[in-house]
């Protein structure tokens, strides 16, 4: 299945389809690359398919390098970035040659942002290889490295010129890296597509299976939800804020528990417990949404809190959110499931209170 996005820089596609990966080489091509691929890997994913990638982009006529770097959010950092600006340089690489993200949302993000900085700017192609990546980071052009401070707080919105889907390679995925996705897809689906929330209740076993018709089926789904919000606000100035519902709690909490020991979809699924608990609590979120929520998360095996994180320390983190507008954070909350809408006004006593029973031991 193709999907497109519009971008302010020119439209790209999205492939997603059962062995895709070998597609690669091919569907670059199609797009209008040239030139010599600079490959971006991690440690865990290199060595399952960086030979493949690297194969068909062979077959396809290109001259390809691959280089891995640490697995984890660990490696989004500046002194990544200016190792892998150093590997460009020692290849070579001009401006014409593409810079290729074979990996999970880390990877992409990071080899992103060096795609969008170095010479001011090559080709990037996105090669996700995780169901988080795939419904989520894959798509829309925001890239960046994080801070100590805060996830992502250095970046750059740049697109892709293409993103290749192969969801066989979701089959490989330890379980816990395959549930923590379903915490984007939930989340899709309550703040925009309530008819699918019926499929991931109905059919979790099979997805948890992860099922070729189906789970790509639902993976194009998803990745259709992204690319229509981010084509119509590329840069979060409206409508795209809502795809960050539960995610103000929950880059904080990953970012107090230094960005590694939770996981991002384990970080949003109690970020979003916690939106729908200040939801309920001012008045807003009816008790219904939070307790489907809650059963959604549960089936899939998606924590609904973390005990004994600082409750201080995440409030300290959401002030630096980037969402925070004139030093008042903007909270995206739900009225029912697909109407979400972002407040500014939740009193912090409530905020306060939420996180006390989020993270209570």
């Amino acid at each position: 299945m193709m999907i497109t996005v519009e971008s302010r820089a020119g439209g790209y596609a999205v492939h997603c389809a059962w062995g895709a990966l070998d597609d690669l080489g091919a569907l670059m091509r199609e797009a209008g690359l040239s030139g010599t691929v600079s490959l971006i890997t991690d440690d865990a994913v290199g060595p399952l398919y960086a030979a493949r990638a690297v194969a068909s982009l062979e077959r396809a006529g290109f001259e390809a390098a691959a280089h891995a770097v640490p697995a984890g959010e660990a490696s989004k950092t500046l002194a990544t970035v200016e190792r892998l600006y150093d590997w460009l340089l020692e290849c070579r690489a001009d401006r014409s040659s593409p810079v290729v993200a074979l990996g999970g949302g880390v990877v992409g993000d990071l080899a992103g942002f060096v795609a969008a900085t170095y010479l001011r700017g090559v080709p990037f192609v996105q090669a996700p290889t995780s169901l988080l990546a795939m419904v989520d980071a894959s798509i829309g052009g925001k890239v960046g490295v994080d801070h100590a401070r805060g996830k992502n707080l250095i970046g750059a919105f740049y697109p892709p010129r293409l993103v290749v889907q192969d969801t066989g390679l979701l089959a490989s995925l330890p379980p816990r890296a395959l549930r923590e996705g379903f915490a984007e897809i939930i989340k899709h689906g309550l703040i925009m597509d309530a008819p699918m929330l019926d499929v991931l209740e109905r059919d979790a076993a099979r997805l948890l299976a992860v099922e070729p018709e189906l789970t790509t089926e639902v993976v194009a789904r998803n990745a259709a939800l992204k690319a229509q919000v981010v084509s119509g606000d590329e840069r979060e100035g409206g409508r795209r804020m809502v795809l960050n519902y539960g995610h103000t709690v929950g880059h904080a909490i990953e970012a107090v528990t230094g960005y590694g020991a939770i996981r991002h979809g384990e970080a949003i699924s109690a970020g979003m417990m916690a939106a729908a608990a200040i939801g309920e609590r001012v008045g807003l979120t009816p008790p219904y949404v939070r307790h489907r929520q809650h059963a959604l998360f549960e089936r899939y095996g998606l924590p609904l809190r973390h005990p004994g994180v600082d409750a201080d320390a995440v409030l300290a983190a959401i002030a630096l959110d980037k969402k925070v507008a004139a030093k008042r954070v903007r909270w995206v909350l739900l009225e029912d499931f697909g109407r979400p809408v972002v407040r500014d006004d939740v009193p912090e006593a409530v905020v306060r209170d939420v996180l006390g029973e989020l993270f209570a031991a």
